[in-house]
């Protein structure tokens, strides 16, 4: 239920209890909900499950092979979620291959069933998770994902938008969901600018071997750590 300001609350959002986070990769969980992962690390607490080692960013680099690269972006991770007021164990690492989740179609159940397993062991009532229109199959995979560990753990799901809303105005047309909630970020907002900035590979500040490596546009940053964060409920 909408606020009289037009926002849903966190308490709304989540029935009071711990959410579980879906990240594709190290970044997506502070772009995409930092804010929301800040209200809940005040309390009663959450638990993000990182999908991927988020490896396959800067495949160019020399200075820094997969293994080494993805070291650093689990220390991100933890910078990112300390930023945000959590600790290390709030974590989970799948550490499955960055851009390769789309190879695992057969071990979706199987990891659907860890995830669902992580929500009751932390009495969740809601699961979080990109968009199934975010235009990356690390994303798209976490989504299908998603929806098999919700209906397994009997849990209210939220999808995330990160860059379907930055690459098509018109996503929301292609996004089945029951309901589209505003949280407020304001709140949190310094603490997920702090967040974002933890993640200073994807930044450019890292790896300087690689010039085709990814780096996240400064207006997308902008956007994000200036926006409010929307929440689209899918159907049950």
């Amino acid at each position: 239920m909408l606020d009289t300001v037009g926002y849903t609350t966190f308490a709304e959002l989540t029935e009071g209890r711990p959410p579980v986070v879906l990240a594709p990769h190290p970044d997506d969980e502070s772009l995409g909900c930092g804010a929301f992962l800040a209200a809940a690390f005040a309390e009663p607490g959450a638990h993000v499950v990182c999908m991927t080692d988020g490896a396959a960013s800067h495949p160019g680099s020399r200075a820094w092979p997969r293994a080494r690269l993805a070291a650093l972006r689990a220390s991100e991770l933890d910078a990112a979620i300390a930023a945000l007021g959590g600790v290390s164990a709030d974590v989970t690492r799948l550490d499955l291959p960055d851009a390769g989740m789309p190879r695992l179609t057969d071990r979706f159940p199987a990891i659907a069933d860890g995830i669902a397993r992580i929500a009751r062991r932390h009495g969740a009532r809601v699961l979080v998770a990109p968009a199934p229109t975010d235009p990356h199959c690390d994303h798209e995979a976490t989504a299908a994902i998603a929806v098999l560990a919700a209906a397994q753990a009997g849990l209210r799901l939220l999808f995330y938008p990160v860059w379907s809303a930055w690459h098509d105005p018109d996503y929301r047309t292609r996004l089945a969901h029951r309901a589209e909630h505003r949280f407020d970020a304001a709140p949190a907002r310094e603490a997920k600018a702090r967040a974002i900035a933890a993640h200073r590979s994807q930044l450019g500040q890292v790896v300087h071997d690689d010039p085709s490596g990814f780096v996240l546009p400064d207006a997308f940053v902008d956007a994000f750590r200036s926006g409010d964060e929307i929440f689209f409920e899918a159907h049950p």
